[in-house]
């Protein structure tokens, strides 16, 4: 989300999501086959998380107030498999994740 925050438009006030915001996102190259695997798993159950709630939106889904639990436990468990395949520590901050995605990128077009 902080790369999109940065990176994407908006319209009014919604985030808008084009080919830019995930094209020129830098994937860490010192990731191992395990933390890609862990990504892997723990997006799924996100995914999975979110079936549970057939009839609810995503709006619904991701209210800040009434986000499902499943959801949020889901979600928090990437983010801690992310950090850590970034090598970021756990109590890193948003702006100092995106300086390094974009130290990460300049090198990428170098």
């Amino acid at each position: 989300m902080a790369w999109m925050r940065v990176v994407g438009g908006r319209l009014k006030s919604d985030y808008r999501y084009t080919p830019a915001v995930y094209n020129n996102f830098p994937w860490p190259d010192k990731a191992s086959d395990a933390q890609k695997s862990t990504i892997e798993q723990t997006a799924q159950a996100i995914l999975d998380a979110r079936a549970l709630y057939p009839d609810s939106s995503l709006a619904d889904l991701y209210d800040e107030m009434a986000m499902p639990p499943e959801l949020r436990k889901a979600h928090r468990a990437n983010d801690a498999a992310v950090l850590e395949a970034y090598g970021f520590p756990k109590d890193a901050s948003e702006s100092d994740i995106v300086a390094s995605l974009f130290k990460m990128y300049q090198e990428l077009t170098k």
